[in-house]
């Protein structure tokens, strides 16, 4: 089945590896899905309801996977598609399953190892094949500062933002551990805040100079 992703992939450059759907190697292996002989399936949820879905009958150093993808003019497709299956032996016993991808780009074949393929296109190929950036890597100063902060309140039971409350210390941590976090949490939202001013100054400065107008900023 050569050609899969022949030229340049659907949404190449566009997506993020968070927007797509993926099979993971090691979530299939965990229950069982890629023991030789094994047929089964697997459903991606939106909100508690099922969004999609695909079949995959794995063999011994393969998985077919059986789904159907919605053409550009409206059209549904029966796809199956073969990717190799490699087993890596383990330190301590036992082995870790990988992809193989099988993408073909631009006339060039990938065959990567790796644990998850994507499904933006119309096949499901590793994020090197498609292009796919991870979310983080897309965030301004401002976005990463933030992220930092809402990733502490939430570690300490809290909600996410600025417009929340802090969370109260967790029983049985240190009073010491729980200020530096607090004091990193603000510090952090304090410089998102004044960077946004800063953005927000710079933005009212170049409108202003574009228009002729005179600016008020205080």
């Amino acid at each position: 089945m050569g050609g899969f992703g022949s030229g340049r992939p659907t949404g190449s450059g566009k997506a993020t590896v968070e927007s797509c759907r993926s099979l993971d190697a090691n979530q299939l292996h965990r229950e069982g899905c890629l023991s030789p002989g094994c047929y089964s399936g697997w459903d991606w949820k939106r909100d508690g309801e099922r969004v999609a879905s695909i079949s995959m009958r794995t063999e011994e150093n393969r998985i077919v996977l059986s789904y159907r993808r919605r053409l550009e003019d409206g059209e549904w497709q029966s796809i199956e598609e073969l990717v190799s299956i490699v087993r890596v032996p383990c330190s301590y016993g036992g082995s870790r399953p990988y992809f193989i991808c099988p993408g073909v780009v631009n006339g060039r074949v990938c065959i990567r190892r790796v644990i998850k393929l994507y499904g933006p296109g119309r096949y499901f190929l590793c994020r090197h094949c498609y292009r796919l950036a991870y979310a983080s890597q897309r965030e301004d100063q401002i976005d990463r500062t933030l992220r930092r902060a809402n990733k502490i309140r939430q570690s300490l039971g809290g909600d996410p933002g600025m417009a929340s409350v802090f969370p109260e210390r967790p029983k049985g941590m240190w009073r010491r551990t729980y200020r530096r976090l607090r004091e990193l949490t603000f510090r952090a939202e304090f410089a998102a805040d004044e960077a946004f001013e800063l953005r927000a100054e710079r933005l009212l400065l170049r409108f202003n100079q574009s228009t002729g107008k005179r600016s008020f900023w205080p």
